[in-house]
């Protein structure tokens, strides 16, 4: 046995070696040219020593084989050449793995992604643990880049072109079961018969034994596509096509990653594997280097260190939550009480007024959990124990012994404050009241505490279950190990928090009412429903912002508007006209009167209603150029944002940056607001600023902040 600084060398006996990878100091292995200048010379010496019969690669890691390539080496590259030379090394290694006249196994249980998944695709099989913690996939794309270790050649020969494309078009992580039907892996094997797995594959191969297609598996619609499509140019060019009018169509042509993965699939199929390398080395190189790549992986970065933040800047340690009380039955407490079971593990007991609002709830979390389990992503018997632990109430039984109750009652200030009264009468001492309300001030429902150092906001966003933030808002008064402990369960919930300060909108409301009300100045000015929402998502945003109103609630938005207001003046001021839509009973999706059309069929909440412009009393015929209408978004919000940080609202331009964008889809290919206008430049940021607010007025005045840090010639990220 050999110890080297990654990694261990075992020589068995029965004529295998194993290599076990084992990072030292990290979680999680990654994927380090240090490590790979290490292996080569043992690959050399398997190469040549005769009693070494096969090898095995494996981790020396629980729950996690190989999580990826060590991304800081991006951050240590200054020019597109360099990074294709990283791209090359790897190469050099990987086809020195791929052609040892030895069959090489990778033994995998926990991920297995990016340069791990390239590691393993390099070797002659692959068998992996049945564990929930086993995932495969290559999910470079979401950084900006692309697999540079010849994923983009090895993967297409191995599972077709067609399925290759989809997971790294997509970055989506396969579970064991799709993984082997697929054809990625060779066995999927309980964990503790891993290593006997791999061993009896080695033994296969050595005897030339290939694990085969069945002829049945021609005859699905994929083994059909395969068999027509993948193995003629003509049929191939179909493809490429497709995938390439798909990546238009979702990405408005803002990230290159796509695209380059397209080109590199491309030419290694039609022009072979060597020509396929050199054009992906070549296509990684400029994309490291390009500002998407580099805003993407500001935002991993972010995310990373958010998981590790407890939110306050004291050691204060986290109350254990065993069991949440959730209060109101409706969309968002049945997410809310979804994610804290279903993720969370926690207990739930939901109460509602009425009896159809607590069986609304248990339907909620059950509906999702058998979606999961017809994947089979989770056994029946998993689901159901899952089930067991939400439990439903039209009292307050059942309250005594939880730890945190969430209430998401109605926008109702003497609702609110009743909750409150009731969850201290009803829950012991130590209970955190936690408030899902999106516009009224924490301190004005804390008023209503016997102890209001235990009363918190937890602001989810709808869909629960999908959104990936959650805004946890303390007050002056509120304890910080009540917001240490939020942050904690929020994490458990699988979401990322961001911990900002009492004031109205809190943050990510906030800073979304400029860029809405906008968009209905600029509609009020006679600017098309569908002009308006195209030029935004053109824009990189996931959905326009009258698309927006009409998801959210136009009634929720008028609730919200008049807080704003009074909160912080005319530049937070609605169009009048917008007070029409509610006096025509015009709520948006929910009540299917809205901007936009809802009667069901392929074209529901498409097609503009028509008739709103009469209701708001304007002709849509003015014509404001897509480039003008999304900069006026995105300026008023980045505006608004630089304020919120001003004024200590936020924490830091990270908090800002990753609220923005987990919260309302602000372009992640500019990083966050923060970053947008550290790309843009501070000078030009006000200079755009002034110049809309001569045409506009006030409600572009640049924010104090930016007016000092101009001056200063400072930036918001160091």
């Amino acid at each position: 046995m050999s110890d080297n600084t990654f990694f261990t060398f075992e020589q068995h006996d029965d004529g295998i070696a194993v290599i076990s990878i084992d990072l030292p100091g990290e979680s999680q292995n990654v994927l380090k040219m240090e490590f790979i200048e290490e292996l080569q010379p043992v690959i050399e010496q398997i190469k040549t020593d005769s009693a070494v019969k096969g090898l095995i690669i494996k981790s020396g890691k629980e729950g996690s084989f190989i999580a990826g390539a060590d991304i800081s080496m991006f951050g240590k590259v200054d020019t597109a050449e360099d990074a294709e030379k990283i791209s090359t090394s790897g190469h050099q290694f990987f086809n020195a793995l791929e052609d040892l006249k030895k069959p090489v196994v990778a033994a995998i249980h926990g991920a297995c992604l990016g340069g791990g998944l390239e590691l393993a695709l390099a070797c002659s099989g692959r068998v992996i643990s049945d564990s929930s913690k086993t995932k495969l996939g290559l999910p470079e794309v979401q950084l900006g880049v692309l697999p540079g270790g010849g994923g983009t050649q090895r993967l297409p020969r191995l599972v077709g072109i067609a399925p290759s494309l989809d997971m790294m078009l997509t970055g989506k992580q396969l579970f064991p079961k799709q993984a082997k039907k697929l054809g990625l892996v060779d066995d999927v094997v309980p964990q503790a018969n891993l290593m006997k797995a791999a061993r009896k594959r080695i033994e296969e191969l050595r005897k030339g034994k290939e694990k085969k297609t069945s002829i049945s598996s021609y005859f699905t619609a994929k083994g059909l596509q395969k068999l027509f499509l993948e193995s003629n140019p003509l049929g191939r060019n179909i493809i490429f096509d497709q995938a390439r009018k798909t990546v238009q169509k979702k990405t408005k042509g803002n990230y290159p990653a796509p695209n380059k993965i397209i080109e590199c699939v491309e030419k290694g199929m039609s022009q072979g594997i060597k020509k396929g390398l050199a054009t992906e080395a070549k296509n990684f190189g400029q994309l490291v280097v390009s500002s998407e790549a580099k805003a993407l992986i500001s935002v991993f970065y972010a995310t990373t260190e958010l998981k590790k933040d407890n939110g306050v800047d004291s050691d204060a340690e986290p109350a254990r939550i065993k069991k949440v009380g959730v209060l109101g039955g409706g969309l968002m407490g049945s997410g809310i009480a979804y994610v804290s079971v279903d993720k969370a593990n926690k207990k739930v007991r939901v109460k509602d007024v009425r009896p159809e609002g607590v069986n609304g709830a248990l339907n909620y979390s059950w509906k999702l959990i058998s979606k999961k389990m017809k994947k089979k992503i989770v056994s029946p018997s998993t689901a159901r124990h899952t089930m067991s632990f939400l439990t439903g109430t039209t009292d307050f039984s059942g309250f005594k012994n939880v730890d945190m109750v969430i209430e998401a009652v109605f926008e109702d200030i003497k609702l609110k404050h009743q909750m409150v009264k009731d969850v201290e009468q009803n829950c012991s001492d130590h209970t955190i009241f936690a408030t899902n309300t999106s516009s009224i001030p924490i301190t004005t429902i804390a008023e209503a505490a016997k102890r209001p150092e235990q009363v918190v906001g937890l602001h989810y966003f709808s869909p629960v279950e999908k959104m990936p933030l959650v805004e946890i808002i303390a007050t002056d008064k509120t304890a910080d190990w009540v917001i240490a402990t939020c942050v904690e369960l929020a994490k458990q919930q699988g979401k990322t928090p961001i911990v900002v300060n009492d004031g109205a909108g809190f943050y990510v409301n906030r800073i979304l009412a400029p860029y809405i009300n906008e968009a209905g100045i600029l509609l009020n000015e006679g600017v098309a429903i569908e002009k308006l929402d195209k030029a935004m998502v053109q824009a990189g945003f996931p959905v326009g912002p009258i698309t927006l109103l009409d998801q959210v609630g136009i009634d929720v938005a008028t609730k919200v508007a008049p807080i704003l207001e009074e909160a912080f003046g005319d530049r937070m001021s609605t169009p009048r006209a917008f007070e029409k839509l509610k006096d025509d009973d015009r709520k948006g999706k929910k009540n299917k009167r809205g901007f936009y059309k809802y009667e069901g069929g392929s074209k529901n909440g498409k097609e503009v209603d028509e008739s709103v412009y009469s209701v708001l009393g304007v002709t849509p015929d003015k014509h404001v150029d897509n480039k003008e209408i999304a900069e006026r978004g995105l300026l008023l919000m980045a505006n608004e944002a630089a304020r919120c940080l001003d004024e200590g609202i936020i924490r830091s331009a990270r908090d800002g940056d990753i609220g923005a964008i987990f919260g309302i889809g602000f372009p992640p290919f500019h990083g966050g607001p923060f970053r947008y206008m550290d790309k843009l430049g501070i000078d030009t940021v006000v200079e755009r600023l002034e110049y809309y607010q001569k045409l506009q007025g006030d409600r572009f005045a640049p924010a104090d902040i930016l007016i000092k840090m101009r001056d200063g010639s400072e930036s918001f990220h160091k």
